[in-house]
């Protein structure tokens, strides 16, 4: 058991349950993300950035779902493939390909995407801070490297390409969103360029991943663990959007199944302050205010009000058209339907807030 499944299990609940908690219970049972599904078998499925926490988790569930052809983990850092290696061995999973790779670089790609089905784009530099600090390294990355896949995608005539985004892609205040807002536009384009039979390219955009490498989720329980004196918090204020690896994996999956190309993919997922995720951590321990970060912002946006003519709302996720507007007809076959004037989709003005109960129960199924 973690140290974080020992504080939830040992954490007092409010007597009854909360509103936000049994709205968290039908979201976990109603939103799993899991349709439609998509048929990975005999396919050959490549993942750039795939020593990833994201990739780490989308191996596990491709391995425990389907027989691919192969399965290529496409990232620079022979270390981690290393390392992942030894999890998923290729003595055990024949199909597994370990191959290391720059996105910078157009050539490897090329070379990485011979007789690939479909590709999930998960690399890119993520860290708000470090981005701001070396905005070039950033560009090259996130911008120039969506450029190289799509044009290793075209070239190797790939069936699909599904690009994973973020909320800071929305009313970007920093580079690394203000990036991959860029890349973001870059993969809708290229429906254009692949003309009427072509690779198709769409979006996954979501927030936090509860979990993750980069979550702010084990570096509190690391501090937990060491017994540290307070948990340091930006701003009282701040608001998130949250969601599991596995939702993010299913999300990423059902949307490739139903990707025609262009379309941005939102979730529905819930929000909460940054206070009471340490809180329901930690109760009782100090927060302290140390400030926003470079680049932070109080609250994050998925949907800005600007392109809430452009969105459709289905029964777990939004899906931002592209400006062509052809597809819209289909969607609403499938019961999609347009969202409201001046809609905004933002952390906090989520009407799936999460109260203390709500999040221990999301915590617990990410941290089992």
């Amino acid at each position: 058991m973690t140290a974080l499944s020992k504080t939830l299990a040992a954490a007092p609940l409010a007597p009854g349950v909360s509103p936000a908690y049994g709205r968290l219970m039908s979201w976990i049972g109603r939103r799993d993300f899991r349709n439609p599904s998509i048929d990975l078998n005999n396919k050959t499925v490549l993942v750039t950035g795939g020593t990833g926490s994201f990739g780490k988790a989308f191996v596990e569930q491709v391995i425990a779902e389907y027989k691919p052809k192969r399965l290529i983990i496409f990232s620079r850092d022979e270390l981690k493939q290393f390392e992942m290696a030894q999890v998923f061995p290729q003595e055990r999973y024949p199909f597994m390909r370990y191959f290391i790779g720059d996105v910078r670089n157009r050539d490897r790609l090329d070379m990485a995407m011979r007789d690939v089905d479909y590709v999930i784009h998960a690399a890119a530099m993520k860290q708000v801070p470090i981005a701001e600090y070396n905005p070039l390294e950033c560009v090259h990355t996130n911008i120039l490297g969506a450029e190289n896949i799509v044009y290793a995608a075209l070239a190797r005539g790939v069936k699909k390409v599904l690009a994973l985004s973020t909320d800071k892609a929305a009313n970007p205040v920093n580079l690394y969103g203000a990036t991959k807002l860029a890349s973001d536009k870059i993969f809708v384009a290229a429906n254009h360029l692949a003309g009427a039979e072509g690779t198709r390219f769409s979006v996954v955009r979501y927030g936090n991943v509860i979990g993750s490498r980069g979550s702010v989720v084990p570096m509190f329980e690391k501090m937990i663990g060491e017994g540290a004196a307070d948990l340091p918090i930006t701003d009282a204020r701040m608001t998130r959007f949250w969601i599991t690896l596995t939702q993010g994996v299913n999300l990423v999956l059902s949307s490739m199944a139903m990707m025609k190309g262009g379309e941005i993919y939102v979730p529905k997922i819930p929000s909460l302050k940054m206070t009471e995720l340490a809180e329901t951590m930690a109760p009782g321990l100090t927060q302290r205010i140390i400030g926003i970060r470079p680049g932070e912002k109080l609250h994050e946006v998925m949907i800005p009000e600007d392109v809430a003519r452009q969105t459709l709302e289905m029964t777990d996720r939004y899906v931002i058209l592209p400006s062509w507007g052809t597809l819209r007809g289909e969607y609403a076959d499938a019961g999609a339907r347009a969202v409201p004037d001046g809609f905004c989709y933002a952390s906090d003005q989520n009407t799936e807030a999460l109260d203390a109960r709500g999040l221990q129960a999301m915590l617990a199924d990410a941290f089992p």
